[in-house]
Parts: structure tokens; C-alpha cells; sequence
């Protein structure tokens, strides 16, 4: 089943006044389930396109449309919902907040979605726990090496049960055996909850468990594989 489509994306920017066309005519398809990954070069477009999917940035022409529904209908507030219910987010750069314990970092979306403390804190646990990092619960991020901080960002992403998951090269800032093991993890949870996963990335561990591939040059997509 199909659960993200793009439409004829364009983003232009403008650099000095100058017009830079960051996206041109971009139409994909998601369904799913799927494990996919926009794969290309720095300043290919990908990172933009995976903003724009996940509604954190929104194209000059065209429409995207999560399960269905046209996003461009959709009001700031709305948006701002359907991030917080249906769309985890992992960044390149963790985005975890300092101040804050492993454990309230990854129940911190679902203290914004009303859910209780005490069912937070379960899931929080219960999801610490699939990812093996239980042992940090009351680490604050400058406690943790990067590959930590990395999976308690997997694991903020999945606490509330999103049905799609947005990862922005996320084994950038890994050594290839911490990158694999993280990718080991995603890939589990892909398989075995169903969760659907989009990363943008260039490193080659993660092209290569791709279920769907899209290159992306120049803000086109020059080839779609499907594994």
C-alpha cells in the first residue's frame, strides 16, 4: 500500500536574489513496509527532499501526500500534528536535548502527545530495552559516545509509533562498524513492526540494504532500483 507519494516536486531557492532549483520534477513512490533510501552526492537534493517529505519544508511546486492525504491542505498546526503522531525523525546530528536524560529525550514527543507519565516512561523503557540501550537511561547526551546518542535518537523516533520514519544520513557521524550495528537494529524493526523507513544518505552500508533506491543527481532522479 502506498504511503508517501510526491508529485512533481520543484524548490527553488534564492541565493543573493539569484533563483537555485535545489529539486526538479521529483514524483516517487513509498509504500508500506519499505526500506528506501535517497541515495546521491552533497548538494544533490536529497536532504531537502526528505525534508519535504516529512513536511519540515515545503516544495514551490508540487504536492506530497502522506497516506493519501494532500499535505499542502494542511494548516501549520495540522502539520505540526501529523509530525508529532505519524513521522519519526532521525538527524545526522542526534538533536537531542542537552539538558535532558536519555530516557526523558526519547518520552519527550510523547509528553507533547498528551500520553501519561507512567505509559511513557513503559514504552520509553520497552523501546531502551529492543535497542540495547536500557544501561543509559539517566545518561545526559554529553555522557555518551556519538553511537549512543545516535540509537537513544532511533529510539525517540520510534517511541510514538510512527508509521514512517525519516533518518537524514544517519550514519554520518559513525565509524562503519557503530553505523552497521545501527542499521542492524533499524532493519529489525522495519522487518519485524512493519515501520516504514526513508533515509538520505551516501554511505554504501546503507545503499546496499536499500528495498527501493533512488538516485538522485542534481536535484533529478536519474534511477529507481528495486531490490
Amino acid at each position: 500500500m502506498e504511503i508517501i507519494r510526491t508529485d512533481n516536486i520543484e524548490k527553488i531557492y534564492s541565493d543573493n536574489g539569484i533563483p537555485v532549483k535545489a529539486l526538479a520534477d521529483i514524483s516517487l513512490s513509498v509504500n508500506s513496509g519499505d526500506f528506501s533510501v535517497l541515495a546521491g552526492p552533497s548538494g544533490s537534493g536529497k536532504t531537502t527532499l526528505l525534508n519535504i517529505i516529512g513536511s519540515l519544508d515545503t516544495p514551490t511546486h508540487g504536492k506530497v501526500f502522506l497516506d493519501n492525504v494532500d499535505l499542502s491542505t494542511k494548516t501549520k498546526t495540522q502539520l505540526s500534528d501529523i509530525r508529532l503522531y505519524n513521522i519519526g525523525f532521525v538527524f545526522q546530528a542526534y538533536n537531542l536535548i542537552p539538558v535532558l536524560s536519555a530516557i526523558e529525550n526519547i518520552e519527550f514527543a510523547m509528553m507533547l502527545a498528551g500520553i501519561s507519565q507512567k505509559e511513557r516512561n513503559e514504552k520509553a523503557f520497552k523501546v531502551m530495552e529492543e535497542l540495547e540501550i536500557a544501561d543509559l537511561a539517566k545518561k545526559r547526551p554529553n555522557q555518551m559516545s556519538g553511537g549512543q546518542q545516535q540509537r537513544v535518537a532511533v529510539a525517540r523516533a520510534i517511541a510514538n509509533d510512527p508509521f514512517i520514519v525519516l533518518a537524514d544520513e544517519p550514519t554520518a557521524n559513525l565509524d562503519s562498524k557503530t553505523g552497521g550495528r545501527l542499521l542492524d537494529l533499524m532493519q529489525k524493526m522495519n522487518e519485524e513492526k512493519g515501520i516504514t523507513f526513508i533515509f538520505s544518505s551516501h554511505d554504501r552500508q546503507v545503499i546496499e540494504r536499500a528495498k527501493i533506491l533512488f538516485k538522485i543527481r542534481d536535484g533529478l532522479i536519474e534511477e529507481t532500483i528495486k531490490n
